[in-house]
């Protein structure tokens, strides 16, 4: 890499994640505290591995030890206000943790009554049960913020006062102490699906992802991308892309990976003449993309399993071809951007080279390649997850440079499981959520209610649902947005008549797309903090590259070809083929510039003909080819044209 560019240093890259990051402003600590919470968040990774190892124990056995130490956690690292840099543990912090640690412990101590009572709660039940329920929304409001702990408390409340509720949305209500048992005691509240998944093989990626980085992983994957591609036009915003489409997969947090990448190719971009608002804007959207993409998706696509019922293997090969088409996009815009503005790669004499990193460190690919081995071959989520982490420590040892110490394996532990904290918190609250929606009926009000609105026009329908999924992403953490989503609006698209598969896929891209739809575009705002630039002008402009994931999900909504539904190998290689053509198409409108600048006109017909082609209709392609065709023709010919005047001048 280029010697003169300067990267963030991790002190930065903390202060930025805190800046820009909810769950990243967190308490640090120091003496024997510090060494309390490492222990804990130690044993819960350890108790984590074990049951990946040996076999998870009973549902609650499984989610309740989870829940506390997440809640313990929190309340140990994330003070009352967040403003708060006092780095100290207040008294009444304490007795939270305290509380936290005891409303756990009920479901462990009692296992076999509450099992036997089965609804028949007592009066402890409820005092557990509420303040259960009032240390989770307490803590997703430190960690998360007040979105969805708002909308936890307005489902609690529609619970008890539905009847109050005029229309279709109306219920007869159900007693607070129905509520508050159902949301805790039971196993679709708040030890539901979500705290399940994150129970079992969410957590596990967390630890997957936190190994690769500190065995140096990671950052020899953006060195082997800078490497491939530095030397070509615009070649730092082309590795940029690349390398936070293998980290973003793993990573469930577009800031996360804004950060952990964009520290090193944003300084890069920047040093060959990349605008500042451009460099930030190419990785908030190459690393928002990333959860779109197989084989992991940020452990979506594990949730999207069991809300589906569709096989892993199923959501991951749907997922592919609209992640294929993301990426080519940001590709193509940010090759057109170079080619516009003239900017070269960055000499090879001041990259490592491919070759060398491969021939010295190739095996460090294993993981992900075994990870992905594990996943096709009929291994649980969960068993991948942890042979993952099994073949990360194994090749570390290969190297000097990766390999970690014991102390050093201990740290990745713990950090861990302290990024494992917010997706728990918020996979409970969502749960509460879930548990209202089982108990009241209101999912099923809510699709109704999306249809009637729309008039049962299937565009409306996905229009209000993206506007609904955008909303609630602004605010509400990618689990949990997609666990709502998936809960409230993807019946209403499903009833009228988009796939299954599809309508899911449809609301995780929407919910995913607020990292980069400004006013709020955190993933956006975290990458100008790097840059330098404007944080609004780099959410528009990550807005403008991430264009494909504005169009694609209603393509793939009405004509499932895209995700595989009911189609031939013939059908797949042609709608590819012509999505890409399309791609082209919409990024030469988009940018200005294909082969040489084009006219306002020009752009127009060139949207409108990628659009087509995208498309999967033979009707739409073949109007698309032409349209598309004939644009580039006259670009060349208008090209040609002054080539052959500047020729004659110089004469």
């Amino acid at each position: 890499m280029a010697a003169d560019v300067e990267t963030l240093s991790m002190e930065q890259q903390q202060e930025l994640m805190a800046k820009y990051d909810r769950e990243s402003a967190f308490r640090r600590l120091r003496g024997p505290m510090a060494r309390v919470v490492a222990v804990l968040a130690i044993i819960w990774s350890l108790l984590q591995l074990y049951t990946a190892a040996m076999g998870v124990f009973p549902p609650t056995l499984q989610r309740a030890p989870h829940l506390g130490f997440a809640l313990v956690l929190v309340y140990l690292l994330y003070p009352l206000k967040r403003k708060d840099r006092s780095n100290k543990i207040r008294w009444y912090d304490y007795l939270l943790a305290l509380l936290s640690a005891m409303v756990a412990s009920y479901h462990v101590i009692f296992y076999e009554p509450l099992t036997m009572r089965a609804g028949a709660y007592t009066r402890m039940d409820l005092i557990i049960s509420m303040l259960g329920v009032v240390l989770v929304l307490e803590a997703v409001r430190r960690v998360v913020g007040w979105v969805l702990l708002t909308l936890a408390v307005i489902f609690l409340l529609y619970g008890h006062f539905g009847y109050l509720v005029p229309g279709f949305m109306g219920h007869r209500g159900f007693t607070f102490t129905r509520i508050l048992t159902h949301s805790f005691l039971s196993t679709e509240g708040i030890f539901g699906v979500p705290i399940a998944v994150s129970s079992t093989f969410i957590f596990l990626f967390m630890i997957f992802a936190t190994f690769l980085r500190k065995t140096g992983i990671g950052d020899w994957l953006t060195s082997l991308a800078v490497s491939v591609t530095g030397h070509y036009s615009g070649g730092p915003a082309k590795a940029a892309v690349i390398a936070s489409a293998l980290q973003g997969t793993v990573s469930g947090s577009s800031v996360a990976n804004v950060v952990g990448t964009g520290s090193v190719t944003i300084p890069l971009m920047k040093s060959i003449g990349y605008r500042k608002e451009f460099a930030g804007a190419v990785e908030a959207a190459a690393s928002t993309g990333g959860q779109l993409m197989p084989p992991i998706m940020g452990a979506a696509a594990f949730i999207m399993t069991e809300f589906t019922g569709f096989p892993y293997i199923k959501i991951a090969a749907a997922a592919a071809i609209p992640a294929i088409l993301y990426f080519t996009g940001v590709f193509l815009m940010v090759h057109l951007e170079a080619k516009r503005t003239g900017l070269k790669g960055i000499p090879k004499s001041d990259l490592p080279r491919a070759s060398e990193l491969l021939k010295k460190k190739w095996y460090l690919l294993l993981p992900i390649v075994g990870i992905v081995y594990f996943l096709t071959s009929g291994q649980t989520a969960m068993k991948a997850a942890f042979y993952g982490i099994i073949l990360t420590l194994i090749v570390s040892l290969f190297s000097k440079d990766t390999r970690m110490s014991f102390p050093e394996f201990l740290e990745a532990l713990e950090e861990g499981a302290r990024s494992a904290v917010p997706v728990a918190v918020a996979c409970a609250t969502a749960g509460i959520l879930v548990g209202i929606v089982t108990l009241t009926g209101v999912g099923l009000k809510v699709a109704t209610g999306i249809v009637s609105l729309s008039h049962g026009n299937i565009y409306l329908t996905m229009f209000f649902t993206m506007i609904a999924s955008l909303i609630l992403g602004m605010g509400v953490p990618t689990t949990a947005n997609y666990i709502i989503q998936a809960t409230i609006a993807a019946p209403a698209l499903v009833s009228v008549g988009v796939p299954v598969i599809a309508a899911h896929l449809f609301v995780f891209y929407f919910g995913i797309l607020a990292d980069v739809t400004p006013p709020v575009a955190l993933a956006a705002f975290a990458a100008s903090g790097i840059s330098g630039a404007e944080p609004i002008k780099t959410g528009f402009n990550a807005t403008r590259l991430a264009f494909a994931a504005y169009l694609v999900p209603y393509i793939f909504a009405t004509a499932p070809v895209l995700v595989l539904v009911n189609v031939t190998g013939i059908e797949i290689v042609k709608a590819l083929i012509t999505a890409f053509i399309g791609m082209i198409g919409l990024a030469g409108g988009l940018s200005g510039y294909l082969l040489g600048p084009v006219k306002w006109w020009e752009r127009v017909v060139l949207i409108i003909g990628g659009v087509m082609l995208v498309d999967p209709g033979t009707m739409t392609d073949i109007i698309g080819i032409i349209l598309v065709g004939l644009m580039f023709a006259s670009v060349r010919f208008r090209n040609a044209k002054i080539k052959k005047q500047a020729d004659y001048i110089s004469q």
